[in-house]
């Protein structure tokens, strides 16, 4: 299984997504600065990921800070969550990632700094496996919905390279590959940065699962000439009611969906479930660069001048959402009652 965030020996490294799919490259994460710019730059991106690069970050800021004393310590490592939650903030497990690991300092204070940097580090250590453990639940979940030889729709990239390791939309594939189905996945290209085919088709066809990259404004024929079984795919925050914020054009594929009655699924686990936020309206939305819209790879596409939008993200309504796959079950409508009980509220 591919792993796209390693802690090893107290040493972080990444496959810096970037350089998909060309080259598969690992680089090594030494310090706060070089973290906080692979979020941003997003050589390493995809909500859970983000949430395990953003824990481990707090232990390599820990042991970077040659702190002393408790104190020197604390105040290293609140400074760094405070760099690394200003990446990017619509991603909810990046928030998760760092309150696990600040949670460790804070109830550990006054302990001998080397003991503290070490709970934290197996702290962080487990909150990578939690992840592949989890996607891989969340995938046994999610195959019993998806029918022997269906025809899968996806969007962005929600799999292994968006995780520590499996994926949540395409860890459901997986899952129904493993149980012996035949499944077919339209990976639509997914446009400014292009994960889907950058991403999403480079790890499927390394997996051997069929794959047809389509244009993303390919979707509603496909689905008019009955090409499509059901829509999967992941999400960075789910609120309280049941309201995604995914990748943008998620949105545009779920009233698709529902024009053409198809399924569409929404996977993802319970650190990206953000119950303090009460509905999509409430969830922050990124903004990228002009460039990403106005250039490939440094060759303009565009007037030089163009006003541009570049929100990175767009909130799915629950009620366009068919079922949400978590690694502790699938949850239906209505979701304000569901997603309370699986997060224990």
């Amino acid at each position: 299984m591919l792993r796209t965030v390693e802690w090893r020996n107290n040493k972080l490294s990444i496959i810096d997504q970037n350089r998909l799919p060309a080259k598969l490259v690992y680089i090594e994460l030494g310090s706060v600065e070089e973290i906080a710019d692979a979020i941003k730059t997003m050589k390493v991106r995809g909500a859970p990921a983000i949430g395990a690069v953003a824990a481990a970050g707090l232990v390599v800021a820990a042991i970077r800070s040659s702190a002393q004393t408790p104190v020197e310590l604390s105040r290293a490592v609140e400074a760094a969550a405070d760099v690394i939650r200003s990446t990017r903030p619509t991603a909810a497990n990046l928030f998760n990632g760092i309150d696990r690991i600040v949670a460790v300092l804070r109830r550990n204070n006054g302990r001998p700094v080397s003991d503290v940097i070490g709970e934290m580090s197996a702290v962080a250590g487990d909150y990578l496996e939690e992840d592949v453990r989890g996607n891989q639940r969340m995938g046994r979940y999610g195959q019993e919905l998806i029918p022997d030889g269906a025809n899968i729709l996806t969007h962005c990239n929600a799999g292994g390279l968006a995780t520590v390791g499996y994926g949540t939309a395409l860890g459901v594939v997986r899952a129904a590959t493993e149980a012996g189905k035949s499944v077919h996945v339209y990976a639509d290209e997914t446009r400014p940065r292009l994960q889907g085919a950058r991403l999403t088709v480079w790890e499927l066809m390394r997996d051997a699962i069929p794959v047809t990259l389509i244009a993303d404004n390919m979707a509603a024929s496909l689905m008019r000439q009955g090409k499509i079984d059901c829509v999967i795919t992941g999400a960075d925050r789910i609120a309280a009611n049941g309201d995604a914020a995914n990748k943008i054009g998620t949105y545009s594929i779920a009233v698709l969906a529902r024009a053409h009655n198809i399924p569409m699924y929404i996977a993802a686990p319970m650190t990206t479930v953000d119950i303090s936020v009460p509905s999509g309206d409430a969830i922050v939305i990124e903004e990228r660069s002009r460039e990403e819209m106005t250039e490939i790879e440094g060759l303009a596409i565009a007037p030089k001048g163009a006003r541009v939008i570049n929100p990175a993200f767009d909130v799915t309504p629950a009620e366009l959402i068919t079922a949400i796959i978590t690694e502790r079950g699938v949850l239906r409508p209505p979701y304000s009652e569901s997603i309370a009980r699986a997060a224990g509220v």
